[in-house]
């Protein structure tokens, strides 16, 4: 059985301009890791000019920063994981974050769904002229 992606995005906050709100199987994974008032990726950051997005899954595992608490990730730590295609899956895994009691599970997503929710959202790679899980 698969996990589910939903990505949303957050308007600007008092202190964070527009953020990311990342469900898996309809549980915010930052919110959970980080802490009240904490916060997901910046649209700015996750949304770059001429490349892919933040989450898109290649053959080669990367690590991505998905969240920080409300002090800053350079006070406590960032919430980061492994992002990673493994031919008809994503995997996530490799989680590090600010409060070591807080560690989310490994998720294995579906590709093809999980292409299709970084579509949904303008979050693919294909932004950038190639498809999602071509590297």
């Amino acid at each position: 059985m698969f996990d589910y992606l939903e990505v949303g995005v957050l308007p600007r906050g008092r202190r964070f301009p527009p953020s990311l709100r990342i469900l898996v199987n309809g549980e915010d994974v930052v919110a959970g890791a980080v802490g009240e008032g904490g916060r997901g990726p910046l649209v700015a950051d996750v949304l770059p000019a001429g490349g892919p997005g933040l989450l898109w899954a290649t053959g080669e595992a990367r690590r991505v920063a998905l969240g920080e608490p409300e002090c800053s990730g350079g006070c406590c730590g960032f919430m980061t994981v492994v992002v990673q295609r493994l031919g008809g899956i994503v995997q996530w895994s490799g989680w590090e974050v600010p409060y070591k009691e807080d560690v989310p599970l490994e998720f294995h997503f579906d590709a093809d769904r999980y292409d299709a929710e970084l579509r949904r959202v303008g979050l693919s790679g294909e932004r950038a002229g190639r498809r999602p899980g071509r590297a």
